[in-house]
């Protein structure tokens, strides 16, 4: 799979993660080089993530290829595989830091709140 652009809008997004989870850090008194490591690899798997998600949703659940004796065949999107594996390993981290995804409720007027 080939690298995806970022977007504007995920750039946006990711160093807000980033500095969301640096933030729950600092707020339980964790800080240091080896949690600073740890809150890059969940970013780094965060614009894997979004990387995978764009190729299932460019290419779907199923690829078609082409066969060692030259015939098409249809096989599972192996990034189905992949955004499973990247998703258990954001959550490993945010368990080993005991962070969650965000800190900040949200403000009067926003988030899903139900009436």
């Amino acid at each position: 799979m080939a690298k995806m652009k970022e977007n504007n809008k995920d750039k946006k997004e990711i160093e807000q993660i980033k500095e969301d989870l640096l933030n729950q850090l600092l707020e339980q008194g964790k800080f240091g080089k080896h949690f600073e490591s740890l809150v890059e690899d969940y970013i780094h798997l965060e614009k894997l993530k979004r990387d995978i998600q764009k190729d299932i949703e460019e290419n779907g659940l199923r690829i078609k290829v082409m066969t060692g004796n030259g015939f098409k065949s249809e096989k599972p999107n192996e990034s189905i595989q992949n955004i499973l594996k990247v998703n258990g390993q954001q959550l490993k981290i945010l368990q080993d830091l005991e962070l969650k995804m965000s800190s900040q409720t949200p403000k009067e007027g926003e988030g899903d709140d139900l009436l």
